[in-house]
């Protein structure tokens, strides 16, 4: 019999391909609930520009469901936001809503001028992600594994552009969008450093604008997946790429892009998948984060973790950011799930 490791320890050995225990059931991207925010009094409109606050928040899914990491940060704003974009944090608020970019840098790429702040780790909010991540370090890294979450820069190209006219330039003037995207690698290039250096674990590269129900493969292989390729051997390990949507048609070239693991969601065919990619390569997913998380029953949840990990992931895993009112019971059921049939 294995000797049971803690959750910090599984989740790095799995990483490192090292031999486990079981699966671990975690994530790269953001995966607070409200029934942690309320336990520790904190509303989620107020968890994304103080420090404190968003460490105590991203701590509360590993601290009340065993969930086994914690991650930072929640939104999409914080790289936008250091180039200039502001963002709105909807402060009036006391229900779910995520901040968002007020208004672009400008609507058409060939308008914008995008200025780097000469000192990115004191720009905007990422010094705030930096200490949620040295806070978490601190009082909850023995236990668990602190990831840190950059965007992609196609991703966010379309936070400080029109998202729209994005792909239709990415079509007709490919070379226009590289030089955007050259910059933008920088950009993520030096977070992740940053957030690296404060202390995170591993990093995931959130891409979200790049699947297949956006970019063809063909638009994928040519325009996205360079500056990936880029990002990911400048950043060292642990990375977990994610993308979002159908990736049926570029699981393979995920691949390639050489993060040490890729993450999938519920409309990616895991079994395929993993034929396309072969037993090497690590597939985290493909737990649907809305509909079964938190419209379905934990009888349903118990489905999907044993269907995914039948289908051939390397960890349980939601297959994009969990949606905050996920609820108690399905919660639950994802742990015990994972659990129960990912021992190895």
């Amino acid at each position: 019999m294995k000797a049971e490791l803690n959750s910090r320890e599984r989740v790095l050995r799995l990483f490192r391909k090292e031999e486990i225990d079981r699966l671990p059931v975690f994530s790269g991207l953001g995966n607070i609930t409200v029934t942690g925010l309320n336990k520790c009094g904190l509303r989620f409109v107020d968890i994304h520009a103080d420090a404190r606050k968003m460490a105590q928040a991203a701590a509360t899914t590993f601290q009340v469901f065993g969930f086994e990491c914690a991650v930072v940060p929640f939104d999409f704003g914080v790289e936008p936001e250091a180039l200039g974009c502001e963002v709105n944090f909807y402060p009036q608020r006391d229900d779910v809503v995520y901040p968002t970019i007020k208004q672009h840098l400008a609507e058409h790429i060939e308008d914008l001028k995008v200025e780097v702040p000469a000192d990115l780790a004191r720009a905007g909010r990422i010094p705030v992600v930096a200490e949620a991540i040295r806070l978490l370090k601190k009082e909850v890294g023995k236990d668990i594994a602190v990831g840190a979450v950059i965007l992609g820069p196609y991703t966010l190209a379309g936070q400080i552009t029109n998202p729209g006219n994005m792909a239709k330039l990415a079509y007709k003037k490919p070379a226009l969008v590289h030089k955007l995207l050259d910059i933008l690698d920088e950009v993520e290039i030096e977070t992740a450093r940053i957030y690296r250096e404060a202390g995170a674990d591993y990093i995931t590269i959130h891409e979200m604008a790049a699947g297949g129900d956006i970019l063809s493969p063909s638009m994928f292989r040519t325009v996205v997946r360079p500056h990936l390729e880029r990002i990911i051997a400048a950043v060292p390990s642990p990375r977990v790429l994610h993308i979002c949507g159908d990736t049926d048609g570029i699981t393979e070239q995920m691949a390639i892009c050489g993060a040490d693991a890729i993450s999938v969601e519920q409309k990616n065919h895991l079994a395929e998948s993993r034929k396309k990619v072969g037993p090497d390569v690590h597939i985290y997913g493909n737990i649907d984060t809305y509909s079964l998380m938190v419209k379905g029953k934990p009888e349903d949840v118990d489905s999907a973790v044993k269907q995914a990990i039948a289908d051939g992931v390397n960890a349980v895993w939601p297959g994009c950011d969990l949606w905050p009112t996920a609820t108690k019971e399905n919660m639950e059921a994802l742990v015990a799930a994972t659990r129960k049939y990912g021992k190895l």
